[in-house]
C-alpha cells in the first residue's frame, strides 16, 4: 500500500478490513448490499479523519460503478459468493496493486456438522476450503500466495442463544429447542479457528 494510497473493500461491513489499512490508505471504498452496513462504513471514516466513497449492491454487480484502487480486500465474505470467477475477476481487476482475501479455513457452518449428524442423520460437506480456492486461482492463471494463523472465534454470548440459533439453522421447530440446548452443552465450544489470507499482485 503506498503512502496516501487506496483501498477498496468489497463486502464491507463496517470496514474492519479497510480500516487496518488506514494508514498508510487514506481514501476508502465499500461495497455491500446492506445500506446499514454502508452508513457504518461512512461512520467509522469520519471517525478516521479518512475519506471515503460506498457503494450499494453486490459484487461484481456493481463493479463498473468502481473506481480502481491500489489494494483490494474482501473479508470473510468469499463463502457467501456463489459463482466465484468472476468475482474473482473483477477484484483483480479493480487492484492497481494487491488482492487480499480472509477467509476462514473451514466454513463459518461446518462446525455444525455432528448437529446435522446427530438430528438429521445427514453428513454435510466440508467443503469447500481455501486449498479449493486457491485451484481456482491457478485454472485463471493467477499465482496466489497462502498465510495461514489462528484467531479468535465469535461465540453466542448465551447458550440459550447458541441454541436458538443452531435450532433455526438445523430446521427444527422451536418444540425442539431443549433437545439443541442438551447437545451444546455436552459438547466444548471452541475458542479459536484455524484462518488464511490469499493474496496475489495485479
Amino acid at each position: 500500500m503506498p503512502g496516501d494510497g487506496t483501498v477498496l473493500d468489497v463486502g464491507c461491513g463496517g470496514g474492519i478490513a479497510a480500516f487496518a489499512l488506514t494508514p498508510p490508505a487514506a481514501h476508502v471504498i465499500g461495497v455491500d448490499s446492506q445500506p446499514e452496513m454502508l452508513s457504518m462504513f461512512r461512520a467509522n471514516a469520519y471517525k478516521r479523519a479518512v475519506t471515503c466513497e460506498t457503494f450499494e449492491g453486490s459484487w461484481p454487480r456493481v463493479a463498473n460503478e468502481v473506481p480502481r484502487v491500489d489494494v483490494v480486500t474482501a473479508h470473510h465474505v468469499v463463502y457467501n459468493v456463489g459463482d466465484i470467477v468472476p468475482f474473482l475477476e473483477a477484484l483483480t481487476s479493480h487492484a492497481r496493486e494487491r488482492v487480499v482475501l480472509e477467509m476462514p479455513d473451514r466454513h463459518p457452518l461446518a462446525p455444525m456438522t455432528n448437529a446435522w449428524r446427530h438430528f438429521w442423520q445427514l453428513d454435510r460437506p466440508e467443503g469447500p476450503t481455501p486449498s479449493h480456492l486457491l485451484e481456482v486461482l491457478a485454472e485463471m492463471g493467477i499465482s496466489a500466495h497462502r498465510e495461514q494463523w489462528r484467531g479468535e472465534l465469535r461465540v453466542e454470548q448465551s447458550l440459550e442463544q447458541a441454541a436458538r440459533y443452531m435450532r433455526i439453522r438445523l430446521c427444527l421447530p422451536a418444540t425442539r429447542e431443549g433437545e439443541v440446548r442438551d447437545f451444546l452443552s455436552s459438547r466444548a465450544v471452541p475458542s479459536q479457528r484455524e484462518l488464511s489470507a490469499i493474496w496475489w499482485d495485479a
